[in-house]
């Protein structure tokens, strides 16, 4: 009798296991995970156009309180309202609509999805989604900022945004965070370096694989001096020597909200940054920013770059640049009628 039941048992086991194969004869528990295809050196394959345009903000919304994920059906939601906000072809029927949204939406291209893990903030350390607190010396940082912005907005171009000036847009980085148009990046890949090409301003990240040592510490760029290493599948790159004049991060999201009053980076600003493709249309990218003069903690966020059959064409940023004229034209104008201090 019990020879019997093990018998039934056994049969039992077989039949379900069969049950679960998959089309191609595997069962979900052989199921080989996905591997990313090679170079001809042997690296994990990165190339090609990427995208990494999406709505989710970096910074978790405090409606969300200590909600880390949606649901799919919440994702949905979100995503639809926060398209239809951002719609520059609706009108709010006010005076001022047709200046605040005066490029209509076929110029933007902020991206229509949250990122694929379906995080309601890229941030993803600390696990309130938050940025950590800043430090005494941070906090001065960037009261001065403020104050320096609020009383010399426009006394010169220097004291303009870098992006207003084409020194350095987010999409730029490091970090390289989404933005509103332009958010386009081409990898290419050879023995011992990996290229990036940044459409918005069309910088190139340039990182070398060799374990060279970084610049020495007096030399600072905008882009910083970057090294890379393989870790498995993942690309890791670290980033230092960067210029302490980086307003990062200025914008938390491609729809173009704002951080609270930030102060730009130091050059103690290190950078840590993982490139690794999870499927054939996916990179996760992940970064973490250690800045000790600003920060109390180091602080990690991940967003996810989507492949994209585009092509990558240049983007002249300064070309009839009749923006900044108008703004510091119009801030001498404002000089010249303010009223003086002696009269009354």
């Amino acid at each position: 009798m019990n020879a019997r039941w093990i018998f039934v048992g056994v049969m039992a086991v077989l039949v379900a296991a069969a049950t679960v194969r998959s089309a191609s004869g595997q069962t979900s528990a052989t199921k080989k995970p996905w591997s990313p295809p090679r170079t001809a050196d042997g690296q994990p394959d990165l190339q090609g156009v990427w995208n990494n345009g999406t709505i989710t903000p970096m910074e978790r919304p405090p409606e969300l309180a200590d909600k880390a994920f949606f649901t799919e059906a919440e994702a949905a939601a979100y995503e639809k309202r926060v398209v239809e906000n951002f719609n520059a072809d609706r009108r709010r029927g006010d005076a001022t609509a047709d200046v605040a949204f005066a490029y209509n939406d076929a110029w933007w291209d902020r991206g229509t999805k949250v990122i694929k893990t379906r995080r309601t903030s890229m941030i993803v350390d600390p696990p309130d989604g938050r940025l950590p607190a800043l430090t005494e010396a941070g906090q001065r940082r960037a009261a001065a900022r403020a104050e320096q912005t609020k009383m010399h907005p426009a006394d010169g171009p220097e004291n303009r945004l870098l992006s207003e000036r084409c020194l350095q847009w987010p999409s730029a980085g490091p970090p390289m965070l989404p933005v509103a148009y332009n958010g386009n990046y081409q990898i290419f890949q050879a023995p011992g370096y990996v290229a990036i090409a940044i459409e918005m301003i069309h910088d190139v990240r340039i990182i070398p694989l060799d374990s060279r040592p970084h610049l020495p510490s007096n030399v600072r760029q905008w882009l910083g001096d970057s090294r890379g290493h393989w870790e498995g599948n993942t690309l890791v790159v670290e980033t230092t020597n960067l210029i302490d004049k980086a307003q990062f991060p200025r914008q938390v999201s491609s729809t173009g909200s704002q951080t609270a009053n930030l102060p730009s980076t130091t050059d103690k600003m290190r950078l840590i940054e993982r490139f690794t493709r999870t499927d054939p249309e996916t990179i996760l990218y992940e970064f973490t920013v250690d800045d000790p003069a600003i920060y109390t903690k180091p602080w990690t966020a991940q967003l996810t770059m989507w492949k994209s059959e585009s092509r990558i064409f240049e983007y002249a940023c300064h070309e009839g640049n009749y923006g900044m004229v108008g703004i510091l034209s119009g801030a001498r104008a404002q000089e010249k009628n303010a009223p003086k201090a002696d009269q009354k």
